[in-house]
Protein backbone atom coordinates (compact mmCIF):
# COMPACT_ATOMS: atom_id res chain seq x y z
CA UNK A 1 0.00 0.00 0.00
CA UNK A 2 1.62 3.26 -0.78
CA UNK A 3 0.63 6.82 0.70
CA UNK A 4 -1.27 8.10 -2.16
CA UNK A 5 -3.66 4.75 -1.26
CA UNK A 6 -5.16 6.97 1.69
CA UNK A 7 -6.52 9.30 -0.99
CA UNK A 8 -10.26 8.51 -2.31
CA UNK A 9 -11.76 10.24 -5.08
CA UNK A 10 -15.36 10.65 -5.87
CA UNK A 11 -15.62 12.17 -9.25
CA UNK A 12 -18.76 12.17 -11.94
CA UNK A 13 -20.93 14.66 -13.74
CA UNK A 14 -21.94 17.90 -12.05
CA UNK A 15 -25.47 17.54 -9.39
CA UNK A 16 -24.71 13.45 -9.14
CA UNK A 17 -24.38 14.14 -5.34
CA UNK A 18 -20.66 13.95 -4.76
CA UNK A 19 -20.61 17.28 -2.41
CA UNK A 20 -23.89 16.09 -0.38
CA UNK A 21 -22.14 12.89 -0.07
CA UNK A 22 -18.59 14.49 0.82
CA UNK A 23 -20.35 16.21 3.55
CA UNK A 24 -22.13 13.52 4.73
CA UNK A 25 -19.10 11.49 4.87
CA UNK A 26 -17.36 14.55 6.67
CA UNK A 27 -20.08 14.33 9.10
CA UNK A 28 -19.41 11.22 10.29
CA UNK A 29 -16.02 11.33 10.77
CA UNK A 30 -14.03 10.86 7.69
CA UNK A 31 -11.67 12.98 6.60
CA UNK A 32 -12.59 14.96 3.30
CA UNK A 33 -11.09 17.43 0.41
CA UNK A 34 -14.43 19.83 -0.79
CA UNK A 35 -14.18 20.65 -4.66
CA UNK A 36 -11.71 22.86 -5.62
CA UNK A 37 -13.83 23.73 -8.63
CA UNK A 38 -16.92 25.20 -6.71
CA UNK A 39 -14.30 27.54 -4.69
CA UNK A 40 -13.17 28.96 -7.66
CA UNK A 41 -16.64 29.32 -9.30
CA UNK A 42 -17.40 31.18 -5.96
CA UNK A 43 -14.44 33.53 -5.88
CA UNK A 44 -14.42 34.24 -9.40
CA UNK A 45 -18.50 35.53 -9.11
CA UNK A 46 -17.86 37.46 -6.19
CA UNK A 47 -14.71 39.41 -7.88
CA UNK A 48 -16.36 39.63 -11.30
CA UNK A 49 -13.68 37.42 -12.45
CA UNK A 50 -13.68 35.32 -15.95
CA UNK A 51 -11.99 32.25 -14.79
CA UNK A 52 -15.35 30.23 -15.18
CA UNK A 53 -16.47 27.24 -17.04
CA UNK A 54 -18.85 29.38 -18.95
CA UNK A 55 -15.99 31.95 -19.38
CA UNK A 56 -12.29 31.51 -20.04
CA UNK A 57 -12.28 27.59 -19.57
CA UNK A 58 -8.53 27.14 -20.10
CA UNK A 59 -7.73 30.07 -16.58
CA UNK A 60 -10.52 27.93 -15.10
CA UNK A 61 -8.31 24.77 -15.54
CA UNK A 62 -5.45 26.44 -14.72
CA UNK A 63 -6.67 27.81 -11.47
CA UNK A 64 -8.45 24.75 -10.84
CA UNK A 65 -5.17 22.02 -11.47
CA UNK A 66 -2.81 24.27 -8.53
CA UNK A 67 -5.31 24.07 -6.08
CA UNK A 68 -6.26 19.95 -6.67
CA UNK A 69 -2.43 19.32 -6.47
CA UNK A 70 -2.24 21.61 -3.32
CA UNK A 71 -5.14 19.90 -1.96
CA UNK A 72 -3.58 16.60 -2.79
CA UNK A 73 -0.62 17.23 -0.84
CA UNK A 74 -2.67 18.77 2.31
CA UNK A 75 -4.29 15.47 2.14
CA UNK A 76 -1.36 13.15 2.34
CA UNK A 77 0.26 15.18 4.68
CA UNK A 78 -2.52 14.48 7.36
CA UNK A 79 -1.77 10.74 7.55
CA UNK A 80 -5.45 9.74 7.15
CA UNK A 81 -7.64 8.25 4.62
CA UNK A 82 -8.99 10.94 2.80
CA UNK A 83 -12.31 11.24 0.37
CA UNK A 84 -11.85 14.17 -2.02
CA UNK A 85 -14.69 15.50 -4.16
CA UNK A 86 -13.03 15.27 -7.45
CA UNK A 87 -8.99 14.87 -8.58
CA UNK A 88 -6.40 16.00 -10.61
CA UNK A 89 -7.78 14.04 -13.64
CA UNK A 90 -11.02 15.94 -13.17
CA UNK A 91 -9.40 19.18 -14.92
CA UNK A 92 -7.99 16.90 -18.03
CA UNK A 93 -11.98 15.72 -18.10
CA UNK A 94 -13.23 19.20 -17.60
CA UNK A 95 -10.83 20.29 -20.62
CA UNK A 96 -11.97 17.63 -22.59
CA UNK A 97 -16.07 18.48 -21.95
CA UNK A 98 -15.04 21.73 -23.33
CA UNK A 99 -13.21 20.70 -26.02
CA UNK A 100 -9.76 22.40 -25.36
CA UNK A 101 -6.44 20.54 -25.76
CA UNK A 102 -4.31 19.36 -22.39
CA UNK A 103 -1.76 21.55 -21.62
CA UNK A 104 1.38 18.82 -20.92
CA UNK A 105 1.73 20.15 -17.77
CA UNK A 106 -1.80 19.20 -16.92
CA UNK A 107 -1.46 16.14 -18.32
CA UNK A 108 1.41 14.95 -16.55
CA UNK A 109 0.07 16.25 -13.36
CA UNK A 110 -2.62 13.62 -14.05
CA UNK A 111 -0.12 11.08 -14.25
CA UNK A 112 2.10 12.19 -11.21
CA UNK A 113 -0.43 13.11 -8.55
CA UNK A 114 -1.99 10.18 -7.99
CA UNK A 115 -4.88 8.51 -5.41
CA UNK A 116 -6.57 5.04 -4.81
CA UNK A 117 -6.35 3.45 -8.10
CA UNK A 118 -10.19 2.74 -7.35
CA UNK A 119 -12.14 5.92 -7.83
CA UNK A 120 -15.51 5.89 -7.06
CA UNK A 121 -18.26 7.95 -9.87
CA UNK A 122 -21.34 9.11 -9.34
CA UNK A 123 -23.36 8.33 -12.29
CA UNK A 124 -25.78 11.18 -13.32
CA UNK A 125 -28.98 10.78 -11.66
CA UNK A 126 -31.77 13.02 -13.38
CA UNK A 127 -33.87 13.19 -10.23
CA UNK A 128 -31.33 14.91 -8.03
CA UNK A 129 -30.77 17.27 -10.97
CA UNK A 130 -30.65 20.81 -9.88
CA UNK A 131 -29.07 23.66 -11.24
CA UNK A 132 -27.53 26.52 -8.54
CA UNK A 133 -25.43 29.94 -8.72
CA UNK A 134 -22.07 27.46 -9.52
CA UNK A 135 -24.12 24.70 -11.15
CA UNK A 136 -25.27 25.94 -14.74
CA UNK A 137 -24.86 22.48 -17.12
CA UNK A 138 -27.71 21.25 -18.49
CA UNK A 139 -28.81 17.94 -17.52
CA UNK A 140 -27.62 16.95 -20.88
CA UNK A 141 -24.30 18.37 -20.25
CA UNK A 142 -23.81 17.28 -16.94
CA UNK A 143 -24.59 13.19 -18.69
CA UNK A 144 -21.74 13.78 -20.99
CA UNK A 145 -19.70 15.32 -18.18
CA UNK A 146 -20.13 11.71 -16.59
CA UNK A 147 -19.67 9.32 -19.37
CA UNK A 148 -16.09 11.59 -20.02
CA UNK A 149 -14.70 11.42 -16.66
CA UNK A 150 -15.20 7.90 -17.05
CA UNK A 151 -12.93 7.47 -20.13
CA UNK A 152 -10.81 9.94 -18.31
CA UNK A 153 -10.31 8.00 -15.01
CA UNK A 154 -9.92 5.07 -17.46
CA UNK A 155 -7.28 6.51 -19.52
CA UNK A 156 -5.20 7.41 -16.42
CA UNK A 157 -5.36 4.03 -14.94
CA UNK A 158 -8.19 3.71 -12.38
CA UNK A 159 -10.68 1.60 -11.97
CA UNK A 160 -13.95 2.83 -11.43
CA UNK A 161 -16.59 1.46 -8.74
CA UNK A 162 -19.80 3.41 -9.54
CA UNK A 163 -21.65 4.54 -6.51
CA UNK A 164 -25.10 3.53 -6.15
CA UNK A 165 -28.77 5.89 -6.69
CA UNK A 166 -29.41 4.78 -3.22
CA UNK A 167 -30.06 7.40 0.21
CA UNK A 168 -27.25 9.33 1.36
CA UNK A 169 -27.15 7.33 4.38
CA UNK A 170 -26.77 4.00 1.91
CA UNK A 171 -24.06 5.93 -0.14
CA UNK A 172 -21.80 6.31 3.05
CA UNK A 173 -22.27 2.87 4.09
CA UNK A 174 -21.19 1.88 0.34
CA UNK A 175 -18.12 4.29 0.60
CA UNK A 176 -17.38 3.27 3.98
CA UNK A 177 -17.31 -0.52 3.45
CA UNK A 178 -15.63 0.00 0.02
CA UNK A 179 -12.65 2.37 1.82
CA UNK A 180 -12.40 -1.01 4.70
CA UNK A 181 -12.13 -3.77 1.95
CA UNK A 182 -8.89 -1.67 0.87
Amino acid sequence: MTQTDRLHIITGGPGSGKSTLIDALAAAGIATSPEVGRAVIKEQLARGGNALPWGDELAFAEEMIGRDIAAHATALATGAVTVMDRGVPDVVGFLRVSRLPVPPHIDAAAREVRYNPRAFIAPFWAEIYAHDPERRQSPALAQGTHAVMIATYRDYGYTLVELPRVSVAERVAFVRAAIARG
